[in-house]
C-alpha cells in the first residue's frame, strides 16, 4: 500500500489556493487562513510545517467516491490507510502512526471536526463533505491541542452558513453503479441575525467481488453510505457569535476481505491466484455503523478579550464480521484453500455503545498589538462498549466465541500560550499545557472458542499526569521569505487492550513522550507566483506503544519500545505560470528507527510500522474554457510515480491490482466555476 500511494496525485497547501488565469499581472496565488494556532492567521505566518487542502482541488480528489483515504500522499508525510474498509482508518504523519485496528486503539494522530477532537477510530473515519478545508499539522502538538498529537493534527473545518441565499450539488456516476451525490444549500433563517446551512452526502455501488467458492457473482464490496449536517449561525449582537451543529452518518456494507496466501514469503509480486474481482471465502461478510452528534460554539467579546465556549457529542455503535482467514476449509478438513489453511478463522467486533462529551473554554486577546494570548480548559469524557465474536465456520457459521469490554476515560487539561513580538520583523511563541488522563478498563470472556472457559471480569486502569510545551522562533528576513524554528513536545495516553477471545490477559502501554526540533523557510516570491515551504526535523520519542501480533501465543497484545528517533525533510510548491497553466509538487522524505534490544522480536533499528520513509508528488492542471463560458477542463498526469513503482513491483503486478496507466491518469470534469 505504501508504494502505491506514490501513484497518487497529491494537492498540498500552496496547490490549493485560489489563483487567477488572465495576464501575467494577475497570476498571484491569494494567502489562505488557517487555524493551527487555534486563531486566524496566514498560512505563511505560522511557524510550523503544515498543509491546507480547499477549494475546487479538494473537490477533484473526493469526485471518485473514496472514503477518508483519499488524503493518502496528499500532502508531505501524510498516509493513510485501513484494515477495516470505509471505517476505523488509520493515520501517520511523518512515520508515526498505529496499526492497532482494536476497537478502543489510540493513535498518534489526532483527528478534529469542527475543532471537535475525534477520539475512538471509528469516529475517525468521518466523511468528507462540504468542507471549506483540510489543516494537516505535522510535528507534535501538545500545547494548544493536548494528548494523542506526537505525529500531528488532521483538522477538518465545515463550510459555515452564509447570509445570502446560496447553494450546490454535485452528481457523479460510475462503475459497478457507483453513485456520488453531495449538496447544500445556506441562507439566512432571519434577515441579520440567524442563517442556517444543510448539507447531505450519498454514495453507493454495488457489490463486483465474487465469491469462486460458492459460484456467487457480485458477492462483495458493496456499500451504501448517507450522511447529513444542519448548521445554524446565530448573532443576536454585535459581541456575540454561536455556531450549532447536529450530524448523522449511516453506513452499510462490506467489512475488508481477506485473501489467504497472495504474499509470498521473499518475493515482491503476487500469488498467481490472485484476482482483484474474486475471493474464495466459506464466511460471511458485513459491516454496518451509525453516528450523531452536535458542536456547540459560542464566543462573546469583551472589550480587548474573547471568551470562547466549545462543546461536543459524539454517540456511535458499529458491527464489522469478516472470513480472516481468507479461504476455505482447512487443512485438516478438505476441501481448503486457497493455499495452506492452517485452521478457519470466522470473527466479528462490534462498538454496541459509543459516548464522547468535551468541554473547551479559553479566553484570548482580540487587540494584536506585541502580545497575543490565550489561556483554556478541556474535559474529554468517554464511555464504549464493545463486543468480540468467533465463528465456527465449518459448523454452519455459528457463533462459538463471545466477549465484552467496558472502557470509561477521564481527561483533563489546563493550557497557556503567547505569542511577543520583539520587533517588526522577530516573533517569539511559546507555550505550555498539564493534561491528566485517567482509563478504567474491564474485560470478561463468556465463551471461549477453543474450549479455555469463561474468564473474568479482569480489570485494570492507566493514568498519566503530562506537561506538554512548545517553543518558536519566526523572523521575517524580506515580507516574502520567513525562515523558522520550532521545538514542542506531546504524548500519547495510556493504552489498555483485552482481546480476550484467544487470549487471558489485559495488556497496558504506558504514556509515549516525544520531543521534536524542527526548522522550515516559508517562500512567497515572484509577486506572489511562487510558494514554496520547506522543513527539516529530528525528533526523540519514548516508550512508543507498539502492538504486538502473533508469536508463541498467538496473542495480540500492546507494549513499549524504550526509544524512537526520527528524522525528515518535507516541501511543496506551487508555481501559477498563468494563462491557466498551474504546476505543484510535494515531497518528504521521513526516516524512523527503533531502539529497544529488549523486544521478543529484536526490532533494535527497525523502521516504524506502515510508515513510508519516501512520499513524492507531482501535479499539473492546464485550466481553459473550451466549451462555452463557465465550463472548465482539467487533465492530470503523474508517469514518474507509475515508473517508480513499476520498478519496485512490476508493471503487471500494478495492473493485477487495478493500478492505472499514466496515460489513463487524467480527468475530464465539465463545471460551472464563478
Amino acid at each position: 500500500m505504501a508504494l502505491l500511494a506514490l501513484l497518487a496525485c497529491a494537492t498540498p497547501s500552496v496547490a490549493q489556493q485560489a489563483f487567477t488565469s488572465g495576464p501575467p499581472a494577475q497570476r498571484a496565488f491569494e494567502e489562505i487562513t488557517v487555524t493551527a494556532r487555534k486563531q486566524e492567521q496566514r498560512a505563511f505566518d505560522v511557524p510550523l510545517s503544515l498543509s491546507v487542502l480547499r477549494g475546487e482541488g479538494l473537490d477533484r480528489l473526493r469526485a471518485s467516491g473514496m472514503d477518508i483515504r483519499f488524503l493518502t500522499n496528499r500532502a508531505p508525510s501524510l498516509q493513510v490507510e485501513s484494515g477495516s474498509g470505509r471505517v476505523s482508518p488509520r493515520f501517520y504523519i511523518r512515520g508515526l502512526g498505529n496499526t492497532d485496528f482494536d476497537m478502543n486503539a489510540s493513535q498518534p494522530v489526532s483527528v478534529m471536526l469542527d475543532g471537535i477532537p475525534l477520539e475512538n477510530p471509528f469516529l475517525k473515519g468521518i466523511p468528507i463533505f462540504d468542507v471549506e478545508r483540510v489543516e494537516v499539522l505535522r510535528g507534535p502538538q501538545g500545547t494548544l491541542f493536548g494528548r494523542n498529537t506526537p505525529g500531528g493534527i488532521l483538522k477538518f473545518e465545515s463550510a459555515l452558513p452564509t447570509w445570502d441565499l446560496e447553494g450546490y450539488s454535485r452528481l457523479s456516476y460510475g462503475r459497478f453503479n457507483g453513485v456520488n451525490f453531495e449538496g447544500a444549500v445556506s441562507g439566512p433563517l432571519i434577515p441579520s441575525v440567524p442563517a442556517a446551512r444543510a448539507s447531505l452526502l450519498v454514495q453507493r455501488r454495488d457489490d463486483w467481488v465474487d465469491n469462486s467458492f460458492t459460484d456467487e457473482d457480485d458477492a462483495f464490496a458493496g456499500y451504501r453510505e448517507v450522511a447529513g449536517r444542519v448548521q445554524f449561525l446565530w448573532t443576536p449582537v454585535e459581541n456575540f457569535f454561536g455556531r450549532f451543529k447536529v450530524q448523522v452518518r449511516d453506513f452499510d456494507g462490506d467489512a475488508r476481505m481477506f485473501r489467504a496466501n497472495v504474499v509470498r514469503q521473499g518475493r515482491s509480486d503476487l500469488g498467481p491466484g490472485f484476482r482483484r474481482d474474486k475471493v474464495w471465502l466459506d464466511g460471511k461478510n458485513s459491516q454496518t455503523l451509525g453516528e450523531h452528534g452536535f458542536s456547540a460554539e459560542m464566543q462573546y467579546t469583551l472589550g480587548d478579550s474573547r471568551l470562547i465556549s466549545l462543546t461536543g457529542g459524539e454517540w456511535l455503535d458499529s458491527f464489522s464480521r469478516g472470513d480472516v482467514d481468507g479461504g476455505f476449509g482447512a487443512v485438516w478438513s478438505p476441501p481448503s484453500g486457497p493455499g495452506l489453511i492452517p485452521f478457519p478463522s470466522e470473527t466479528a467486533d462490534g462498538v454496541s455503545a459509543l459516548r464522547q462529551l468535551t468541554q473547551e473554554v479559553r479566553l484570548e486577546s482580540t487587540a494584536w498589538q506585541r502580545l497575543d494570548w490565550r489561556v483554556g480548559f478541556f474535559y474529554f469524557h468517554e464511555d464504549m462498549e464493545a463486543e468480540g465474536f468467533s465463528y465456527d465456520t465449518l459448523a454452519g457459521n455459528e457463533q462459538n466465541g463471545y466477549i465484552r469490554q467496558q472502557q470509561r476515560t477521564e481527561a483533563w487539561a489546563v493550557f497557556g500560550a503567547a505569542t511577543l513580538t520583539l520587533t517588526e520583523k522577530l516573533e517569539v511563541a511559546a507555550g505550555i499545557r498539564v493534561s491528566e488522563d485517567d482509563k478504567r478498563f474491564k474485560a470478561e470472556r463468556l465463551v471461549s472458542p477453543i474450549g479455555s472457559g469463561p474468564l473474568g471480569p479482569l480489570r485494570t486502569t492507566a493514568r498519566a499526569l503530562v506537561p506538554s510545551w512548545d517553543l518558536s522562533l519566526r523572523y521575517q528576513v524580506t515580507p516574502g521569505m520567513q525562515p523558522y524554528v520550532r521545538v514542542a513536545s506531546s504524548f500519547r495516553a495510556p493504552s489498555v487492550q483485552g482481546r480476550l477471545l484467544f487470549s487471558d490477559e489485559v495488556s497496558v502501554a504506558d504514556t509515549e513522550d516525544i520531543i521534536s526540533v524542527e526548522t522550515g523557510l516559508k517562500l512567497r516570491l515572484w509577486q506572489q507566483r511562487l510558494h514554496l515551504d520547506v522543513a527539516a526535523y529530528h525528533f526523540w520519542m519514548h516508550d512508543q506503544q507498539l502492538t504486538a501480533a502473533g508469536g508463541g501465543t498467538n496473542a495480540i497484545r500492546l507494549l513499549n519500545a524504550e526509544r524512537t528517533i526520527g528524522r525528515g525533510v518535507e516541501a511543496e510548491g506551487s508555481l501559477n505560470l498563468g494563462y491557466g497553466l498551474r504546476l505543484t509538487a510535494g515531497m518528504s522524505y521521513n526516516y524512523t528507527r527503533l531502539d529497544d534490544s529488549d523486544l521478543a522480536v529484536q526490532p533494535f533499528g527497525s523502521p516504524c510500522t506502515a510508515g513510508p520513509a519516501r512520499r513524492s508528488s507531482r501535479h499539473g492542471l492546464y485550466r481553459r474554457q473550451p466549451f462555452a463560458p463557465g465550463a472548465a477542463l482539467d487533465r492530470q498526469r503523474q508517469p514518474e510515480l507509475y515508473a517508480a513503482a513499476a520498478r519496485r513491483l512490476g508493471a503487471a503486478v500494478l495492473d493485477r491490482l487495478g493500478v492505472p496507466q499514466p496515460h489513463q491518469l487524467f480527468s475530464v470534469r465539465v463545471a460551472r466555476v464563478p
